[in-house]
């Protein structure tokens, strides 16, 4: 193994490892069903599932928290961020601040907890006469000590302001680069949140995802300087990168410091990029909360007790919006964004 340019290479398990200043990623793909009525599969598809806790996949897909629509409903977070990658499928956003949101294909969620909010992310079945398969990312980036407790936050990084890069190699195959944080060569990404570790250029973090066309070849630059990076290869069949070969659903860190040559085989191969300079403080996490220390997660218990984040506005713990409601974002100052 080019042990100059490749670190380690490793299988991927649900939630992908990830590396500070990341915490984790957890990628989903679910072939849903028509939707009913009330946006969620007909209950004769949830017999025989763990309802409330369905993490496992039956006839593709799976309803996680959710009872009647597949999703998380309402749960809280602090101390960190979650960046929520939609490629297809619908998401809906509820938060204890009274801000909303619909996204779908090619948008992404910016949300930073801070000092504590609860949300919830449902997955309606809006279409009754098809079925309606998702696909998302959710990636975890920490917040420094410094911004543990700001101001809970959420963006919308809508498709149409991601950029996205598509190169051609020596013999016109093509990869293209979802630029969602941080750069790629000349082409910036939108601003993130403005307390997000990545609201500084300094710390170096890139969030892509990447596809690249059966028997590409692609070189992914250097970064300005050293970082974490790590590339999961989640879909396709095999790769060979700087000459080792690497079968689908591994991930390879990488040296942040070299160019990295990837050579794809006869399938279309599918990646996200994770990129940043860690922030190297002591990480305490318990569920949905993540600080520096046992007594801040105690903290945290104590304070969500007391205050429930603001508490929940909305009348369903598994908030969805109408169903013919488009894609939107209600933030939590009146302000409304539709798309």
């Amino acid at each position: 193994m080019n042990t100059d340019k490749i670190i380690a290479i490793k299988p991927m398990n649900f939630p992908w490892e990830a590396q500070d200043p990341f915490l984790f990623c957890a990628y989903h793909r679910d072939e849903y069903p028509a939707g009913n009525d009330q946006m969620g599969p007909d209950p004769v598809h949830l017999n025989g599932r763990n309802i409330g806790q369905d993490f496992t996949v039956k006839n593709g897909w799976r309803m996680y928290h959710g009872s009647a629509i597949p999703g998380f409903p309402y749960h809280p977070h602090r101390g960190f961020e979650t960046i929520t990658i939609n490629k297809e499928g619908i998401v809906d956003h509820s938060d204890s601040l009274g801000a909303a949101g619909r996204f779908g294909k090619g948008d992404v969620q910016w949300m930073t907890a801070g000092k504590g909010v609860q949300h919830s992310e449902m997955f309606p079945l809006l279409n009754k006469d098809k079925e309606n398969p998702l696909e998302i990312f959710q990636v975890w980036l920490n917040l420094p000590k410094a911004n543990k407790f700001v101001e809970p936050h959420f963006k919308m990084l809508w498709n149409d302001v991601v950029p996205v890069v598509t190169e051609k190699d020596d013999d016109n195959k093509s990869t293209v680069i979802d630029v969602i944080a941080g750069s790629y060569k000349d082409t910036q990404a939108p601003a993130p949140t403005p307390n997000s570790w990545a609201a500084n250029p300094e710390n170096l973090v890139n969030v892509l995802t990447v596809k690249m066309e059966a028997g590409a070849q692609w070189t992914f630059p250097a970064a300005g300087g050293e970082a974490n990076r790590v590339l999961y290869f989640y879909k396709g069949s095999e790769i060979t990168v700087e000459g080792e070969s690497v079968d689908q659903n591994h991930l390879i860190q990488l040296n942040s410091l070299k160019d990295i040559t990837i050579v794809n085989s006869d399938h279309d191969a599918y990646f996200l990029m994770l990129q940043g300079k860690p922030i190297n403080e002591p990480v305490a996490q318990y569920g949905p909360f993540v600080m520096n220390t046992e007594e801040e997660i105690r903290q945290a218990f104590e304070d969500y007790q007391k205050t429930a984040f603001g508490g929940w506005p909305w009348p369903l713990q598994e908030q969805v919006h109408d169903r013919d409601k488009g894609r939107f974002a209600l933030h939590a100052d009146g302000r409304e964004e539709v798309r």
